[in-house]
């Protein structure tokens, strides 16, 4: 199935992505901006092996993503590698490239 928007990504599909048993060392607070025809900002939180998540701006986030909703669709319909967006510019973090890379496995990105 093939994801067509990012709020339908973080409403619908996260949740079923989501592996806990992979978050058991993650606590992250994820800025999420996305660019393009329909710019959109959210607020991920990994914390205790749970995940939250709303549309908005983190005040003190650990890790910022930003990219083009076409890009991140992209991303997470599994058209671009995490590593090939990031290497290619197509998608830029700020903070901890470990942490985002662990995301991966958590079933985020």
């Amino acid at each position: 199935m093939e994801i067509k928007t990012s709020q339908e990504f973080f409403e619908t599909i996260l949740l079923t992505k989501f592996k806990p048993e992979k978050a058991k060392d993650i606590e992250v607070i994820i800025q999420v901006n996305l660019t393009g025809d329909t710019p959109s900002d959210w607020v991920i939180t990994i914390k205790n092996q749970n995940i939250q998540f709303n549309q908005g701006i983190a005040t003190e986030p650990t890790l910022t993503l930003k990219t083009t909703e076409e890009n991140f669709l992209d991303l997470v319909n599994g058209q671009i590698s995490v590593e090939k967006a990031f290497f290619s510019g197509k998608i830029n973090f700020k903070g901890d490239i470990t942490t985002a890379l662990k995301l991966k496995e958590a079933g985020f990105l």
